[in-house]
């Protein structure tokens, strides 16, 4: 079970909060922006006398809301199409438990969301991971490097799109490449979609949903975590059409009970009404990008292509070991009593060698932070420069 990249810094960053140091967190995506006033006001208004299990599968009528708010992206649902999960991670999970058996393959484009790994292990599948290049801005290769991977034991291509932890946004073409591999191969098709609210270019987004000819074989991902700022209500979905999917699903659902009672409540009266703050999200984000991208690119010896979606890029930097330099910010550089943290890339890669000289980096701070934790980054690279040329 690998350590997480994006947390494994975690007591660095304590021991240098601890001396006093304010670190800059661009390491995790955890927004600073409010969670929406309605959705506080019914945890601060919580009228019941009993906290009680929900249905295994989520509440029916957090369900049927969710139902509306797919079909304005011409997702056509129906409630029992949805379960809901204790976060999106627990419905990667059952979604791997359920569709796959011990030393089944799974081929994900790389870098990938690093929990796909655990995931993966936890149920005993096999991950197979097909490299995408910060050279070419992360776009999928070509359907002959996924076919060299496809043997007896394939059984499910994982896409996370828009992408974490590139930000990459597939296009058209590359979503009817994946749909008529799962077609000829008769694969599942676990689809991450868990920033499609955080897209800045013209393209339109594309569902797996939306694939035409496989319909029972998609299993799509889904979390209100980042779309309302409510990562730590744990409440996400797996949806699919495949009954016997949902069957089995509901199996791993009932073992763990239900998923939170009073997430549920918040993630529903979310859905509805939000409309404004959404917007306002939206446009935070397309300035904290071109804030975070412009600063990373003037930066000497950094270059981060252009993200399309989400609220992350990965940034290639001017070092040997970006774990070690990533470390060394929060146990020795600091400036002004500052200092930065960032998730050393190669944990997202499977391939050893990968990633070793990038960090990924989420926009999710404000753009007086961002512009402040460029500084630092500019700063602690011409130091650990001027250290590693003495030594």
């Amino acid at each position: 079970m690998p350590a997480s990249p994006i947390r494994k810094l975690a007591p660095l960053a304590e021991a240098a909060e601890d001396r006093g140091i304010k670190v800059y967190r661009l390491n995790i995506g955890q927004p600073d922006l409010p969670t929406p006033a309605k959705a506080l006001d019914v945890l601060k208004t919580i009228d019941r006398k009993t906290l009680e299990y929900s249905p295994s599968q989520g509440i029916r009528s957090l369900r049927q809301a969710l139902v509306g708010y797919y079909n304005r992206y011409q997702i056509k649902l129906s409630p029992k199409e949805i379960i809901i999960t204790t976060g999106g991670s627990e419905a990667v999970l059952f979604a791997f438990m359920s569709c796959l058996n011990p030393g089944d393959e799974i081929i994900v484009p790389e870098p990938a969301y690093a929990n796909y790994m655990s995931f993966a292990i936890s149920a005993g599948a096999v991950i197979r991971t097909i490299a995408t290049t910060i050279d070419e801005g992360f776009c999928l290769p070509k359907v002959e490097k996924f076919e060299e991977l496809i043997n007896e034991r394939t059984k499910a291509i994982l896409i996370c799109n828009p992408n974490n932890p590139t930000g990459y946004l597939y296009t058209q073409k590359e979503m009817n490449q994946i749909r008529d591999m799962v077609k000829k191969y008769n694969l599942y098709l676990f689809s991450d979609e868990v920033y499609r609210e955080f897209i800045y270019t013209g393209s339109p987004y594309i569902s797996a949903m939306h694939l035409e000819g496989i319909e029972q074989n998609v299993v799509l991902i889904d979390s209100v975590s980042k779309r309302y700022s409510e990562c730590g209500i744990r409440i996400g979905a797996l949806i699919t059409k495949n009954e016997a999917v949902r069957k089995t699903v509901m199996k791993f659902c009932q073992a763990r009970l239900s998923p939170p009672l009073i997430g549920q409540m918040i993630a529903e009266a979310s859905i509805e009404g939000t409309e404004q703050y959404s917007r306002d999200v939206y446009e935070e984000y397309v300035e904290r990008r071109k804030c975070l991208i412009d600063g990373v690119n003037r930066i000497p010896g950094c270059y981060t292509p252009i993200p399309m979606g989400a609220f992350y890029t990965v940034a290639k930097l001017p070092v040997d070991d970006a774990e070690k330099f990533c470390a060394w910010c929060l146990t020795d550089f600091n400036y002004e009593g500052e200092t930065i943290m960032m998730a050393p890339a190669a944990g997202f890669y499977t391939t050893p060698e990968l990633g070793r000289d990038e960090v990924r980096l989420a926009y999710v701070l404000k753009k007086e932070d961002l512009q402040r934790a460029l500084m630092l980054l500019a700063k602690a690279l011409e130091e650990y420069k001027t250290i590693n040329n003495k030594q």
